[in-house]
């Protein structure tokens, strides 16, 4: 039997797998994807989809590593018990199966490989859906020795290989027992030693192609229902930061403790610690992000025009439009006052200049996000909660809907809203 492989794949090292628990030899063929050899014609001839495994048996050629699984299992099988024969157990064996192609692989790819082929940077939520797929594992692994009950199946065999690939790109198992403990189990398989190596040359080759994540080096002192945090939390998903989340309570005087003092004097949030380097001011602190760790400038140019109009922005979103919000809202709940009409007419003219500023744009600053929108449409959706009314600014709507979308992550800034008007809102006169 002819295996055309890369020992590196996921896909193609459950198939030697396979081979080992099957006891079978292949005649390897290594396929250089980078260099075209897929896209040969003497390849197309066998595989017209030109992907790997392929593997051809005396004459009779087919591809896809799930479906080479099985069939080796049926054909070369001593018995059924890697591809049971029982409907019911069966089933569970090819919901596996599935699951690792649609969802746990997949998961790995959409994460790492525009990074790695695309250059794009890390988008965040797709490594929270590699942490669901992971945790999907888990809860299937309750009480099992193996993926698909007490013995070892096809499914284990594909799932290893995945599994060992997040493994090798240093994915933490810790919070997954259930597939930490599987995992160790399968590393015992006859043979294994085939897969870890082809995870080796896999994490060799593409490892060093991998940018660096900044990860739990800045600590984030915040609170949820500041949209001034909340702007700071939606670049840092934009930027692929992980920050070391450190919630404040200012009620409580969280703010107010010797400790937090050290690290600002003015007690304010948010406040960031970037390896001992502190800073405040939460539009100060955009700008620190995108200039220290975005991968080019378009989210706060070096352009002096273009920062200036940046600029001009976040300050409107500090003086303007989150002032003249704070000038109507809070005052009502620090001084037991009725709401001023006058104060809520200035909102509205605020709204109404970021309205007439937006006109012919897709952003705040022309046609790409810059830090200005994560400033304001935390103000913006702040507004939002309280129910203020944004149709006569259809110019406002349409970036805010845009928004909504575009930015990764942005359910975080709606939740933090969302708090807001919880934990704020009974405080309210009517």
């Amino acid at each position: 039997m002819d295996l055309y492989y890369l020992p590196g794949s996921a896909p193609c090292r459950s198939v030697l797998l396979c081979g080992k628990a099957l006891g079978l030899d292949f005649n390897l063929k290594t396929l250089d994807l980078m260099a075209g050899e897929h896209l040969k014609p003497e390849f197309l001839k066998i595989n017209y989809q030109h992907c790997i495994p392929t593997l051809v048996d005396n004459g009779f050629a087919l591809w896809e590593s799930r479906a080479i699984l099985a069939y080796l299992v049926e054909k070369y099988g001593k018995d059924d018990s890697l591809y049971p024969k029982d409907p019911q157990k069966r089933y569970f064996v090819n919901q596996k199966l599935y699951f690792d192609m649609g969802t746990l692989y997949q998961r790995f790819a959409d994460y790492y490989y525009p990074v790695l082929f695309a250059k794009a940077p890390y988008n965040p939520e797709a490594y929270k859906k590699m942490e669901e797929a992971v945790g999907f594992l888990n809860t299937a692994l309750e009480g099992k020795t193996y993926a698909a009950g007490d013995n070892l199946t096809i499914a284990d065999l594909a799932l290893v290989a995945t599994i060992s690939t997040y493994d090798g790109f240093k994915f933490d198992f810790s919070k997954y027992p259930n597939v930490a403990k599987w995992y160790e189990t399968c590393k015992k398989i006859p043979g294994y030693e085939v897969n870890q190596k082809g995870v080796d040359e896999f994490v060799e080759k593409f490892g060093p192609l991998l940018p660096k994540l900044v990860k739990m080096t800045i600590d984030f002192y915040y609170s949820a229902l500041s949209a001034p945090c909340r702007s700071i939390l939606l670049l840092a998903k934009t930027l692929g930061i992980e920050l070391n989340l450190k919630p404040m309570d200012l009620m409580a005087g969280d703010q107010l403790t010797p400790e937090f003092i050290k690290l600002n004097y003015q007690h304010t949030i948010p406040t960031l610690v970037d390896n001992g380097f502190s800073i405040w001011e939460s539009r100060a602190i955009l700008a620190y992000l995108a200039e220290k760790y975005g991968k080019n400038d378009s989210l706060y140019p070096k352009d002096p025009e273009k920062k200036a109009r940046v600029n001009q922005k976040l300050y409107f979103d500090m003086g303007v439009l989150y002032q003249r919000f704070g000038d109507y809202y809070y005052k009502p709940i620090q001084t037991k006052t009725p709401y001023d009409p006058a104060a809520y007419k200035k909102m509205e003219e605020a709204v109404g200049f970021l309205n007439t500023g937006l006109e012919g744009q897709k952003y705040i600053v022309g046609d790409t996000l810059t830090v200005a929108d994560f400033a304001i449409i935390a103000t913006i959706s702040t507004y939002d909660v309280l129910k203020f009314d944004f149709t006569p600014y259809p110019n406002v709507v349409q970036w805010y809907e845009r928004c909504k979308k575009t930015m990764p992550g942005y359910e975080i800034n709606q939740k933090g809203a969302d708090e807001f008007l919880e934990k704020i809102g009974p405080m309210l006169p009517k």
